[in-house]
């Protein structure tokens, strides 16, 4: 069953200095196992940043989450207040109002 997670945390930088890591960071991400895609999440006014992402599984959210990337988000002291959310993802009722999911559905 796909999973969901949302990231979000306040940065103490610019905009210019929070994304200035972006390109070799989101390569890595997009090698992460089981995930199928990330949302990058900006609120410049609060400074706030974060992200939504479609996993395979619970397991590979999970994994993501207790990975290299997660932990060194968690010490990076540009970053604070980082809170993780984790859903199951409701398949149908997402596909009907056109949930990025297809996929998901095909594979059964």
């Amino acid at each position: 069953m796909p999973h969901l997670l949302q990231i979000n945390y306040k940065f103490s930088v610019t905009r210019a200095e929070f994304e200035s890591g972006f390109d070799a960071i989101a390569a890595q991400i997009a090698q992460v196992p089981g995930l199928r895609w990330k949302i990058w999440l900006l609120n410049e006014a609060e400074s706030r940043g974060g992200g939504i992402y479609l996993f395979d599984d619970e397991e590979s959210a999970r994994a993501y989450l207790e990975g290299p990337i997660v932990t060194a988000m968690r010490s990076l002291p540009v970053l604070s207040e980082l809170n993780v959310k984790s859903f199951s993802v409701l398949e149908e009722p997402t596909a009907a109002t056109r949930g990025p999911i297809e996929e998901t559905l095909a594979r059964r």
